[in-house]
């Protein structure tokens, strides 16, 4: 697409009270975005859901100065503008009711991904960091594509664990691609869209506002054949894109937690509901899968996986990384035996465990045995 096909992309999107729905269906109408600018204010006026308002809106814009700064700063800092017409545009997400017409992309977006979202808490308790990033690190190495929002706690740690699994992960932003949120996810980004994406439909410096937050998670959902919730409180936003989900057609799937944490009433209102519960990978693949005509690989038993040779033990271990360590060995061990073998709790083993496995000294396997990667 040439700047100057795009600038009427962006113009029109740029239109108060246009919206998604509007857009697409003037599109439609009129075949291009310059052609919506060329018809008459009676002819926009025919089309469902444009006001007198909006086509007064559409014929006397004038901000293109505003257009040409938002290609020139988005060319700049190396962002590509993907429009709803280009072949690159994630076809899943053309299946939503309200599509956004243009996507901000850092990266690279793939037509061929097999996508899932992972989403949860941003006050994620170790349990369920730790079972987030083996889960999606598993997933990744399986070729799965993980969405998430780059939040912190659950949605940070599913790209970490992509990351880990040398897979493919895409961020969506309540943002414009150019605010970093939260701050301290800056190298996030930076490796996320080094080997997958970070998308949003938002205008640059776009700040990262609480009602950005329900139109990104419509985006997360509708990118992804399916959604996991990894632990959210009764009134958690990640309930909103579970339930977004369905709206869609898509799989919702919940991980399971302790009955007695606040952090997992959200996630166990979802399995009463329906949600097909999580244990492991297969749970999910044998879900998914079958939607791309892709035979989940045989599973191996726990005891006959390979260890894997760790590429890189450049990072320094802390004292309770190097004594928990010490106990580990070839044969697989549960997390249960190596609590009473250290004297940790479980709970500090977890978290613990989680480190060493972004580091690549060690390996969990089902059943919550670990062992260790030489």
């Amino acid at each position: 697409m040439t700047p100057s096909d795009l600038k009427y992309w962006l113009a029109l999107k740029f239109v108060d009270t246009v919206g998604n729905v509007g857009f697409n269906s003037l599109v439609k109408a009129f075949g291009s975005p310059q052609a919506v600018f060329e018809a008459p204010a009676a002819a926009l006026q025919k089309i469902p859901r444009v006001t007198h308002k909006t086509a007064r809106n559409i014929r006397n814009f004038d901000d293109w100065p505003r257009v040409e700064r938002e290609i020139e700063l988005a060319d700049s800092l190396r962002v590509s503008l993907v429009t709803s017409d280009s072949p690159l545009y994630p076809q899943l997400l053309l299946n939503i009711y309200d599509f956004p017409p243009v996507l901000y992309v850092r990266g690279t977006l793939s037509p061929h991904d097999i996508t899932l979202a992972v989403v949860g808490s941003r006050m994620a308790s170790t349990y369920g960091r730790f079972t987030t990033e083996r889960l999606c690190r598993e997933l990744a190495m399986e070729g799965v594509t993980i969405v998430s929002g780059m939040a912190r706690g659950i949605d940070s740690a599913a790209h970490t664990g992509a990351l880990a699994g040398k897979g493919r992960t895409i961020a969506v932003l309540g943002s414009g691609i150019d605010v970093v949120y939260p701050p301290e996810n800056a190298n996030l980004l930076e490796k996320i869209a080094e080997s997958g994406a970070v998308i949003t439909e938002f205008p640059l410096s776009t700040q990262p506002l609480a009602a950005n937050f329900p139109a990104r998670n419509r985006i997360i959902s509708g990118l992804s054949l399916g959604v996991v919730v990894v632990e959210a409180g009764e009134k958690s936003g990640s309930l909103i894109t579970a339930r977004v989900a369905l709206e869609q057609g898509r799989e919702v799937f919940a991980v399971p937690g302790s009955i007695d944490s606040p952090g997992t009433k959200g996630t166990h209102k979802l399995i009463r509901e329906g949600a097909k519960l999580v244990e492991n990978t297969r749970d999910i693949l044998e879900e998914i899968l079958p939607q791309v005509n892709i035979k989940p690989a045989p599973v191996v038993p726990a005891d006959e996986v390979p260890v894997e040779r760790c590429p890189d033990k450049s990072e320094a271990l802390t004292t309770d990384e190097q004594a928990i360590l010490k106990v580990l060995g070839k044969k697989p061990i549960h997390v249960d035996t190596l609590a009473i073998d250290t004297g940790y709790q479980i709970q500090d083993i977890l978290g613990i465990l989680m480190s060493l496995e972004l580091k690549g000294y060690a390996r969990q396997l089902p059943g919550k045995r670990i062992v260790i990667k030489e």
